[in-house]
């Protein structure tokens, strides 16, 4: 007799991992109703709560996310585990204006960038975050290249979201990084490039 096992909603097994992982109510307070499709080279997939390593992010990933192609959206990709308190993230990419869920045919707010040094312990928890706009914004921010810190530590989600009435994130996923430079599908980055990359910041 074979018995069909109970399908996840992935939206519930989200909200469990962002509840086991202290994403709720450390950076949301409500749950979002969606699950943000996250795809890196080499076919790596974002399940909500996975554990991977640091050279496997370096690339801007494909992302995805069930949007009204009429409407306007914001994409944010935050660190929330950057000292020294918990009240800020650090954001590694931003993207407003995206129509539906282009990304690619959004207005770049931040440039995607994660390849830093080490900051605290050495497994961070990945946020991405997706608004709903209810109109094309006039976005008051300066542009953040890739390889800049300004402007990327100490960002707030709350208030960006207070500042531009976004309300509360429509959808979500995350992940967790850990610190580890080593051979993957993906990189190599080696101990001494690594230490490289700390003697330039």
């Amino acid at each position: 007799m074979l018995v069909s096992c109970p399908l996840v909603c992935p939206v519930e097994k989200l909200v469990t991992e962002l509840k086991k992982h202290h994403v709720i109510p450390r950076l949301l307070a409500c749950k979002p109703t969606k699950v943000i499709s996250v795809l890196y080279p080499c076919d790596i997939d974002i399940k909500p709560g996975i554990m991977i390593v640091i050279n496997e992010t370096l690339k801007q990933p494909i992302i995805r996310f069930k949007a009204d192609p009429e409407h306007f959206h914001t994409l944010m990709m935050v660190d929330l585990d950057v000292p020294p308190d918990n009240h800020t993230e650090w954001l590694i990419w931003m993207v407003g204006n995206i129509p539906g869920c282009d990304v690619a045919m959004g207005q770049t707010l931040v440039a995607y960038d994660n390849r830093r040094t080490i900051h605290g312990s050495n497994v961070h928890r990945i946020v991405f975050l997706a608004f709903k706009q209810y109109l094309e914004l006039d976005f008051d921010e300066t542009f953040v290249p890739e390889g800049e810190e300004k402007g990327r530590a100490t960002f707030n989600c709350h208030n960006f979201a207070r500042k531009y009435a976004l309300g509360n994130p429509m959808a979500a996923n995350f992940y967790l990084v850990e610190w580890l430079w080593r051979w993957t599908p993906t990189f190599l980055v080696s101990e001494h490039e690594f230490e490289h990359l700390n003697e330039n910041e």
